[in-house]
């Protein structure tokens, strides 16, 4: 992609990022979540193993996002806790390997901001998801590379996606919330 004649361009004083195809650069995106455990404190994880493409548009609201996350990448820095959800008490990666999201709808909140409204599947279960998007940056960089830096967050309830499996605690509540907050920083360079 390297000395290329495509350049970003200004909508409403923000620098917006070339038309095009956009791969997620793998190495510079982080696909993070974190739930509640035991009440007390959180655990944070991601996964390692992912693609996804931005298909950027001129008028962004007309953008499609794709992305596939292989399941049984999930990393929580404790390889019993991996292994455990890998299993049928969560993520099933035996009988589903891989998630997606697809989305379907992108409103703007401000020119930096957006609603993307979204199918994600986990376990072979699709349900819409709302993420609240900010585009961070748009950048060329030392090697000729067009790279825009969007982050994401929103928040599931993994019973919706079938991902239910829980312990009482003595004290009351349960081991692991039923709610998941999701958190990303993706990184995408311009396809040649």
């Amino acid at each position: 992609m390297a000395d290329q004649a495509v350049t970003s361009r200004t909508v409403d004083g923000v620098e917006y990022p070339a038309v095009g195809t956009y791969d997620i650069d793998v190495s510079h995106t982080r696909l993070g979540f974190a739930v509640r455990h035991m009440a007390v404190s959180k655990v944070r994880g991601g996964f390692t193993d992912f693609s996804g493409t931005l298909e950027l548009a001129e008028n962004p609201v007309d953008s499609k996002i794709n992305v596939t996350i292989q399941a049984a990448s999930v990393d929580t820095h404790d390889e019993n806790r991996d292994n455990h959800l890998r299993t049928n008490d969560f993520f099933d990666v035996e009988n589903h390997p891989t998630w997606t999201f697809a989305s379907t709808a992108i409103r703007p909140r401000s020119a930096s901001e957006w609603d993307v409204d979204g199918d994600l599947t986990i376990r072979g279960v699709t349900k819409q998801v709302t993420l609240d998007a900010t585009l961070e940056g748009v950048v060329k960089d030392p090697y000729g590379n067009h790279r825009v830096g969007f982050s994401a967050t929103t928040s599931i309830i993994r019973d919706d996606f079938g991902v239910s499996f829980n312990a009482a605690l003595e004290t009351g509540g349960v081991i692991v919330s039923k709610k998941v907050d999701i958190d990303l920083e993706i990184e995408a360079t311009l396809q040649a």
